[in-house]
């Protein structure tokens, strides 16, 4: 069996083929214009699926995305004006229908959580929290075994726990959310702020581990607000194991040291105990592959 996957973020469209191994047989991403819109950003998809259907033969669709994921019916069930215009997209139906193929659909950070279970950080560990971070921050929870989603499909959205109250105002209609101080695009800001100018990611890093006091200083900032939110989930789930995912996890054991480090100081001494925090094996793979490992769970009889 091999399974298209994709996975729809606000930054970017990655994409590949998903082997029953559960090896990502290819991978390939495209940016997703999200300002365009939801109505643009599913004829990205089809296009995406009518190249993955001319050089593979596959047996289903299997999606990752952004916003809060009806996953019996593969409907957008909210989404913020990151991709105006996306809640109440039936993405399974229409990419069925554009594909004739059966088509499966999660939330991406949940699929993160599946991905690293399967395959990754998370093999064997039955309570563990999952955090993506990017262009927002995205939840996962994955409790007793299993992923937990919630009355309404809408658990887990850790980037709108209000880290300060009356702060910055934030996509979801709130203010002062977790993901607009601690996501990458507000590390960005807090670079660009202490440089006078805009600075790559890549760059600020560089800079960061080289010791240059500016960028030490916004990424001390940054990992404090960081690890603040992971504290109180930390101290509401108990969880065993943090998963931290998303394109920032690339940065790997300076980004991992720096959280560790901040956060043990900030939890109680009996979770402190027991806690691992490790960031995504599959880097910002692991959506795909769990986006695959949620379609052979909704289609087991394909397995």
């Amino acid at each position: 069996m091999q399974l298209g996957v994709i996975d729809i973020g606000g930054t970017s469209i990655k994409y590949g083929v998903v082997n029953r191994e559960g090896i990502l047989v290819s991978h390939d991403s495209t940016p997703t214009d999200a300002l365009k819109g939801g109505k643009a950003l599913m004829e990205k998809v089809f296009i995406i699926c009518d190249k993955l259907m001319e050089q593979y033969t596959l047996e289903g669709i299997a999606i990752s995305s952004a916003g809060q994921i009806d996953h019996r019916n593969g409907v957008v069930v909210f989404a913020t004006d990151n991709i105006p215009g996306y809640t109440g997209t039936p993405v399974a139906e229409l990419v069925a229908k554009h594909t004739r193929l059966p088509v499966a659909v999660e939330n991406d950070v949940n699929c993160t959580a599946l991905g690293d279970y399967w395959q990754g950080v998370a093999k064997g560990v039955n309570d563990f929290l999952c955090i993506t971070i990017g262009t927002g921050i995205g939840g996962a929870l994955f409790l007793n075994g299993r992923l937990y989603t919630g009355a309404h499909f809408s658990a887990g959205e850790i980037g709108h726990l209000c880290l300060y109250p009356h702060g910055k105002p934030c996509t979801c209609g709130n203010k002062g959310c977790y993901e607009q101080y601690a996501s990458s695009s507000a590390l960005a800001e807090l670079a660009k702020a202490e440089f006078g100018t805009r600075i790559d990611l890549k760059e600020f890093f560089t800079k960061a581990k080289q010791g240059e006091a500016k960028a030490v200083t916004v990424f001390e900032h940054w990992v404090n607000d960081l690890t603040t939110g992971l504290q109180s989930l930390v101290h509401i789930f108990n969880p065993q194991l943090i998963v931290i995912g998303g394109g920032i996890s690339a940065q790997g054991d300076f980004l991992l040291d720096a959280v560790k480090s901040s956060l043990y100081k900030k939890i109680m001494p009996n979770h402190r105990k027991t806690l691992e925090v490790k960031l995504a094996q599959q880097d910002n793979k692991a959506n795909l592959l769990g986006a695959a490992k949620h379609f052979l769970m909704m289609n087991e009889s394909l397995t």
